[in-house]
């Protein structure tokens, strides 16, 4: 029988191979200087480890391709199936904490009862505090989704929030109350900025790019529920509606949370009035204000259109 070698070491050689040494003085002495000037140099970093390459306006593509697949592959390794999207202020806080700075504000206008400008901060306070209860609701539908389907463990369907205090804080503190996982699709900003601290671990990203955060929030929803909230939950309820009403994704439901707030921010009756939207456009919402009743037209709606909201298993 002839003798068969055995296979070589995955990484040692018995002898190195020669360019695993430089070049050494003894044969040039300006030879060790060169070649530190060509390590230090950027084109010999490796492609996918050179910052400087990858942030060229040339590279944008790729930074778009791997800011969309982290956060996808990591989702799929941990069995999200769909989501409950949930937007709202992030300066709606917890009740207590609402009370709190009122209370600082009545406190520093009584130092200066004649400032104008710590009035107005009271009365903002105030009208903070007078939606703080949202926080509470929030927190609540948070716990709802938690328990859903066969329990905390089951990922088929989870919170998912843009991972800001306020309103977002309260729905996946609400899933973390019930030990069950959440998503957080934090946005990186020019200040440093922080995910609130109730978003499972390994579901909470940072994305470069806006649009691929929306891609990520549409991509598995399977509801989105509107907060009082400004800029941010305009901008993704906005968006929500514009691709329902062109029909560019499935209809999902979507729900306004706190009738009062958003029939003053949005007059949706004057839009019909004016014909820049038709009646039609005026149905593709409604109106809640308990978390009851959020999870109960979710699972409804659902129902109404031909299917469960929980996909089979």
């Amino acid at each position: 029988m002839s003798h068969q070698p055995p296979p070589p070491a995955t990484e040692q050689r018995e002898k190195p191979l020669p360019e695993q040494h430089p070049k050494p003085a003894s044969e040039d002495p300006a030879a060790p200087q060169r070649v530190q000037a060509i390590l230090d140099s950027p084109s010999y970093r490796i492609a996918d480890q050179d910052p400087d390459f990858l942030s060229q306006e040339d590279t944008r593509g790729l930074r778009l391709h791997v800011d969309y697949l982290k956060p996808e592959l990591l989702l799929r390794e941990h069995g999200i199936r769909h989501t409950i999207v949930v937007f709202g202020g992030t300066r709606i806080s917890e009740p207590a904490v609402a009370e709190r700075d009122v209370e600082a504000c009545r406190a520093a206008l009584a130092a200066e009862p004649g400032n104008t400008a710590l009035a107005e901060q009271l009365a903002v306070a105030k009208r903070r505090a007078a939606k703080s209860h949202y926080y509470d609701v929030a927190r609540e539908l948070g716990r709802l989704v938690g328990c859903a389907g066969d329990g905390p463990q089951d990922c088929r369907v989870v919170v998912m929030t843009g991972g800001g205090p306020g309103i977002m804080e309260a729905a996946n503190r609400g899933t973390f109350d019930v030990g069950a996982k959440s998503v957080g699709l934090n946005i990186s900003l020019p200040r440093e900025q922080y995910p609130n601290p109730y978003i499972t671990p390994q579901l909470c990203f940072r994305f470069h790019y806006f649009a691929l955060r929306k891609l990520h929030f549409m991509q598995r929803a399977r509801a989105l529920v509107a907060f009082p909230g400004g800029y941010g939950t305009f901008d993704e309820l906005f968006e929500t509606l514009t691709l329902i009403q062109t029909r560019k994704i499935h209809p999902v439901p979507v729900v306004l949370v706190g009738e009062s707030y958003w029939r003053r921010a949005v007059d949706f009756d004057f839009l019909v009035d004016e014909g820049v939207i038709d009646p039609e456009d005026r149905e593709l919402f409604w109106y809640a204000e308990t978390a009851q009743d959020i999870w109960d037209s979710i699972q409804r709606w659902h129902e109404a259109n031909g299917g469960s909201l929980f996909p089979c298993a």
